[in-house]
């Protein structure tokens, strides 16, 4: 990184832009019904655009989801955090080159809709996802594949939160306070609306149909209509407010480690390590 480059800034805006999104997708969850927009991440920020200087809230937006992606690719291909090079590092840091690619897609969104009038589409993300995918060579294989690590990337997310090893990462004098409650209760609420996005995502290459590809607003959706559903659909819209708030906590609070060239070069695995 150039000299008196603060990339700390650019990784914590990153987490102020997605904290924002979601607690706007939550907003939108519990308020659907006034709201007239469905909770997933791109209605939010159209939803936001009609609002008094939505475009440059929404600009703003993009532009901190570009540094989200910059710490996400720093975490995925500079191995920022440590992980290291075994299988369950390579692993995670997939997770984070997935969810760069997924939030750059998002940014651009964002971007396209504040300079210009019809910056992208407004539909799911997830059904054009798996459209595209399985109009590749073996492309139902592969949706199923990528369903199977949204339900594992789900499970993940839900273990973060319940074995609270996000603290690691985090310099949060009260330890066992409510800060710390909110974010255990947001890490397995958008765990829970993930692992059910990947069921849909992986019923979707059974059945060699893209439109059963579910979105954030599909899954809760589907958790409304069980049993209690309406009291599980407030807690889970909840807890995606909570996700929001871990976000800003992170952003405040988390430790970046500032990528070198020199970090990419020895994270990457190489033949025999």
């Amino acid at each position: 990184m150039p000299k008196g480059f603060r990339f700390d800034l650019l990784a914590k805006s990153g987490y102020v832009a997605r904290g924002a999104v979601f607690l706007l997708v939550a907003g939108l969850a519990l308020f659907s019904g006034v709201a007239g927009g469905k909770p997933e991440t791109k209605s939010a920020l159209s939803t936001l655009l009609g609002q008094p200087l939505g475009r440059i809230w929404v600009g703003l937006i993009g532009i901190g989801l570009l540094g989200f992606v910059a710490w996400r690719l720093a975490q995925s291909l500079a191995d920022s955090d440590g992980h290291g090079r075994d299988t369950k590092a390579i692993a995670i840091r997939t997770v984070f080159f997935g969810s760069a690619v997924v939030y750059l897609g998002l940014a651009g969104y964002a971007l396209g809709h504040a300079l210009f009038s019809g910056g992208g589409s407004e539909g799911s993300g997830e059904k054009g996802l798996a459209e595209w995918i399985m109009s590749q060579p073996l492309g139902a294989y592969l949706a199923m594949a990528v369903g199977l690590g949204f339900i594992i990337g789900g499970f993940v997310t839900a273990a973060k939160g319940i074995t609270r090893k996000f603290e690691r990462y985090l310099r949060l004098a009260d330890a066992s306070g409510v800060v710390t409650m909110v974010c255990v209760y947001g890490l397995v609420a958008r765990g829970v609306v993930f692992a059910i996005t990947g069921i849909f995502f992986a019923y979707a290459g059974f059945r060699v149909d893209p439109e059963q590809a579910g979105s954030m607003a599909d899954a809760l959706e589907w958790v409304r209509r069980l049993p209690f559903g309406a009291i599980l659909y407030i807690a889970v819209a909840v807890g995606l407010a909570a996700f929001g708030i871990y976000n800003l906590v992170e952003a405040r609070y988390r430790v970046v480690h500032s990528p070198s060239l020199d970090d990419v070069k020895h994270s990457i695995p190489t033949p025999g390590h």
